[in-house]
């Protein structure tokens, strides 16, 4: 269990935008919610609250985070421009989405951001039973439609999906796509080069990896080399050309210490995995907080996430500062 460690919640900023060039103090200190592709059970009351009590009905949200660093940053941006809507903001730390999901349906936690396919695919199965058929398909519009009728019901309102997309993405060495002419997944399927995947070993049944290379891109997959999805030890061996294909995802910020590059998925196998923002109905369903939302989502793309992880994870960046500039960067805050 996280133990509760209490801050003090931010104070809603002033309307007036300031010059882009100074550093503002972003809204809430902590991170929002993100995607967890890990969904372990887990029981209690497992929250890291950060200030505040639970509930947005008096000019206050409290935003749910998993944790890790894109949720960190995505909790930072999201604390900015609500606080700079008028809000006060406070964080709860959230350990995997079968724990915030309840949160946020109670109202306890009034803003997550989330990832169209994978929430759609956990309320259906929620709903449906885990061999429930999939509602979630690589058209982000049809996605986000299937999502909110999911979770309109459990009193939760879906806002736009934006262009960040952080989902599954299959990369190869600088050299080896030079050297085959490699831009798309395409191209290495005509190319007829055989690879080996460095991956999980569940790549060899799941429909979005050696299944489908092999029947969408007719891509001659002959073997898997299981050293995890986007770890060090699967990206290292691509470069030494151990391996010719590693998957990992299209947010991967370390991708350039290795000199990889991403093959586009240009017969959209993966689904959409687009980021945006769900919230409690009731607590932070109104106008204001989507209008303050949905121009971050339609400014944010997963280029400036791809940047924005890559200085967290490797230049050491606080996600508050780096969130912060981004914001000030954007004029959004």
């Amino acid at each position: 269990m996280m133990a509760s460690t209490p801050t003090t919640p931010h104070a809603p900023r002033p309307t007036t935008r300031r010059a882009p060039a100074r550093r503002r103090a972003l809204a809430a200190g902590g991170a929002v919610a993100a995607l967890t592709l890990s969904l372990a059970a887990c029981g209690g009351n497992d929250l890291e609250k950060e200030g505040g009590s639970g509930g947005g009905g008096k000019g206050s949200l409290v935003i749910g985070s998993a944790g890790f660093t894109e949720s960190e940053i995505l909790a930072e941006l999201y604390s900015g421009v609500l606080s700079e809507a008028g809000y006060k903001t406070s964080v709860k730390k959230v350990k995997n989405r079968e724990l915030y999901a309840p949160e946020l349906e109670k109202g306890r936690i009034d803003v997550v951001p989330e990832y169209a396919a994978t929430m759609a695919e956990f309320l259906n199965a929620k709903k449906n039973g885990p061999k429930a058929d999939p509602v979630a398909s690589p058209n982000a519009d049809k996605t986000v439609e299937a999502l909110r009728k999911l979770a309109e019901p459990r009193g939760l309102k879906v806002l736009d999906a934006g262009k960040a997309v952080d989902q599954n993405a299959f990369a190869v060495s600088a050299d080896y796509a030079k050297k085959h002419k490699l831009k798309t997944l395409s191209d290495l399927g005509a190319s007829k080069e055989s690879v080996t995947v460095a991956a999980g070993d569940e790549c060899e049944t799941r429909p979005f990896c050696q299944p489908g290379l092999e029947k969408t891109y007719g891509i001659d997959v002959k073997g898997i080399d299981p050293k995890g999805v986007g770890t060090s030890q699967s990206k290292q061996a691509v470069k030494d050309g151990k391996d010719q294909l590693v998957l990992t995802t299209t947010t991967d910020a370390t991708l350039d210490q290795f000199d990889l590059v991403i093959l586009q998925d240009d017969k959209k196998l993966q689904n959409a995995d687009n980021v945006l923002p769900v919230v409690n109905a009731d607590d932070a369903g109104d106008k204001k907080v989507a209008s303050a939302l949905d121009e971050l989502t339609r400014t944010l793309t997963t280029k400036d996430l791809t940047d924005l992880n890559r200085q967290v994870d490797q230049e050491r960046k606080k996600a508050k500062d780096v969130a912060e500039d981004y914001l000030a960067e954007k004029n959004l805050a």
